[in-house]
């Protein structure tokens, strides 16, 4: 056994000690991942320093343990006591329990920032553990960690906004660049994004100067998988009531090309309705979307009839299409959820009755209408957030 006198033992010592930063110095420049930090920290503390018991909590939005030895195992999935989160200098503590042993915090600091909280045993004598150089070391060493740490959520969030600027693309390609003004026919839609993309989304499907499609319909999710999803719907779509105006048809293959493409991950709201403004009358299926509006010149109705959300069975289990016959000029309002849940301070959701009340106190329906709408739902929802996508449409069809 090599016995040290005072002197060498303090110069032996300081050459650990320079071995130690020059390791974990090399593992930094070498880009090594976190784990590989801990591992270096972990055998440089308690085979290099001869630390004998040793708990390090970090900070990383929560605390957790990331490097514990010569305690008991419990401390490891421990939470750091509350007494220690907000220290800033190197005191001895007394805790209970399973921190019976360690009774020396030393915080890691960085930036005003408290990284760290190391946990030692205060018995062990000066010799056997320089604090300083300790706290040194780990400050070197939960930096590095903490640089990596940043670094990876400034990547992650690069690649969020590439993804959003990607889904607004695809979600503006979707978009009709064209909306009817005529005598018969006046179609008027807008779309307020929320701070993600989500899936909202809305259609006008000419066939003839008489017959036409429109389309509401709201996408679970957000950002690329929303987009991707509701521009593979819209393909099928716009493909299919080429071929067949049976509603039920065409809403029974949308839910298999959903479920197929999804595997029932995903869902698809959908409110689609065929018009003929010739033979005066409007069929439509709502699948589990919000109920357009049908103001009528003797009353409105509700258009809620149809089946459930697309992509959630196989096989829908029921599809009912509803059938209105036109009377004169009549006002359809279709929307999606971000309209109806708009929450006011008190929790109050805008919800059918406050739409109905606004559309219900028009003359007609415009793009300056529109706009009162949305200045209506930011007073309505005081200093809360819009909740999703703000997306509506309105169809003025007058046959007469």
């Amino acid at each position: 056994m090599v016995e040290y006198t005072t002197g060498n033992r303090d110069s032996h010592l300081r050459q650990m000690q320079l071995d130690s930063l020059l390791e974990v110095t090399k593992a930094i420049n070498a880009n090594l991942p976190e784990a590989s930090l801990y591992k270096i920290y972990h055998f440089t503390l308690l085979a290099g320093l001869e630390i004998k018991k040793l708990a390090l909590f970090v900070n990383e939005s929560t605390w957790s343990c990331k490097v514990c030895f010569g305690v008991d195992a419990s401390v490891g999935k421990a939470s750091l006591p509350e007494a220690l989160k907000d220290i800033d200098t190197i005191q001895k503590v007394k805790l209970s329990d399973d921190f019976a042993d360690l009774s020396l915090a030393i915080p890691v600091k960085h930036k005003d920032k408290i990284l760290a909280i190391l946990l030692l045993d205060a018995k062990a004598s000066q010799e056997e553990q320089d604090t300083s150089f300790i706290q040194t070391f780990t400050n070197i060493t939960l930096v590095a960690i903490e640089n990596k740490r940043l670094a990876r959520l400034n990547l992650e969030q690069e690649a969020l906004k590439k993804e959003i600027e990607i889904a607004k693309r695809v979600q503006q390609n979707l978009i009709p660049d064209h909306l009817p003004q005529t005598d018969q026919l006046k179609i008027f839609a807008s779309y307020y994004p929320n701070k993600i993309v989500g899936g909202d989304y809305y259609d006008y499907i000419p066939l003839d100067e008489n017959r036409f499609y429109v389309c509401m319909a709201d996408v679970s999710g957000k950002g690329i998988p929303a987009a991707l999803l509701m521009s593979n719907f819209q393909a099928c779509l716009r493909t299919l009531v080429l071929y067949t105006s049976d509603l039920k048809d065409i809403i029974k293959r949308l839910n298999e090309q959903v479920f197929n493409h999804t595997k029932g991950e995903k869902f698809i709201t959908v409110f689609l309705a065929y018009i003929d403004i010739r033979e005066k009358v409007i069929r439509c299926v709502n699948a589990g979307h919000n109920p357009p509006l049908l103001l009528e010149t003797d009353g409105h109705q509700w258009l809620d009839k149809g089946t459930c959300i697309l992509g959630m069975f196989e096989k829908l289990p029921f599809i009912e299409e509803m059938k209105v016959d036109i009377h004169g000029k009549v006002r359809l309002f279709a929307y999606t959820d971000g309209v109806s849940e708009v929450m006011n301070n008190h929790g109050d959701e805008f919800g059918q009755e406050g739409l109905f009340d606004f559309i219900s106190e028009q003359k007609e329906l415009s793009d300056a209408v529109h706009l009162q709408l949305y200045d209506r739902m930011t007073a309505f929802k005081e200093d809360q957030e819009f909740p999703d996508d703000i997306t509506y449409m309105s169809c003025i069809i007058d046959p007469t």
